[in-house]
């Protein structure tokens, strides 16, 4: 699938603040696609049309400031919590009460944001090397909201600077950066617009400043598979394990270190797709 073909089959939610796009596909067992940081739902690509030939109806969305959703003006309209609402919009938009939850690296904050509006709303989770403790939170570079973090999020916006930005975020991101010219195009096309907003407003908030969800967790009662690449340098499952599995009460056979670092949607979505239709039919 190439960038253009992606974008075609992206629908829009007009919202008072925006418009927020989506891919709405299949039919079936609801199932979320939730991208991080500063990626988009095409971070999914090779994933959600094998997920729909499997029999499910399967939502990717584009969080405020990222891929082809809108990016407005307003620091806080990047919070947490207001991105999670706006899913939550989005899956009422489409009468769509409960689904299984698939999330990744600052999706992370938002689904634990959308769990605490709304506990009910997601059925099982399925967490890919995502944003839980405190302890397993590893950013490279801690930034304030000033100047110079607006200076490098804005390399990223800029095409004589943009390439030597995707080609760090992927040698760091991937243990064999093997991304086409046409894989990396829907990655750069957005930040290349100027969708640097929700990304700014992650480092420059989040990244020193990170909520604190353990006394959520053990509330929530719902079915979680793990799948994570065990060599991430950003987010690690080692130092958190212990307290997230015993938090979220994980069954032993329900958590899967795999060979990849922190885009294991690239380096593995055969395994992410096999292990999640396994996971949702034996829950």
């Amino acid at each position: 699938m190439i960038y253009s073909e992606f974008k075609i089959k992206q629908q829009f939610l007009e919202l008072p603040e925006g418009k927020l796009a989506f891919i709405d596909e299949g039919k079936g067992e609801p199932i979320m696609l939730l991208h991080g940081v500063p990626t988009s739902g095409w971070l999914y690509r090779h994933i959600f049309p094998e997920l729909v030939k499997l029999g499910y109806r399967v939502i990717v969305p584009d969080a405020f400031g990222f891929g082809s959703s809108d990016s407005p003006k307003g620091y806080d309209k990047y919070h947490e919590k207001h991105q999670a609402e706006r899913f939550l919009k989005l899956m009422t938009h489409l009468n769509i009460n409960n689904w299984t939850h698939v999330f990744h690296d600052a999706g992370g904050l938002w689904t634990w944001e959308l769990l605490k509006l709304n506990p009910n709303a997601i059925k099982q989770l399925v967490i890919l090397n995502t944003i839980i403790l405190k302890s397993g939170f590893t950013p490279p570079m801690r930034f304030s909201n000033n100047f110079v973090t607006k200076f490098v999020m804005n390399l990223y916006s800029y095409k004589l600077t943009n390439g030597m930005m995707m080609k760090g975020l992927f040698k760091s991101g991937l243990l064999d950066n093997n991304l086409t010219k046409r894989d990396i195009e829907g990655y750069k096309m957005p930040l290349l617009q100027g969708k640097i907003r929700g990304m700014y407003h992650f480092f420059s908030k989040t990244c020193h400043n990170l909520p604190d969800y353990s006394s959520l967790l053990p509330t929530l009662k719902k079915s979680v598979l793990v799948i994570w690449g065990k060599h991430d340098d950003f987010l690690k499952w080692e130092p958190q394990q212990e307290q997230v599995k015993e938090a979220l009460q994980i069954q032993k056979d329900n958590i899967h270190i795999i060979e990849g670092k922190h885009f294991i949607q690239e380096e593995a979505p055969e395994k992410i797709i096999t292990l999640t239709h396994q996971f949702i039919q034996n829950s």
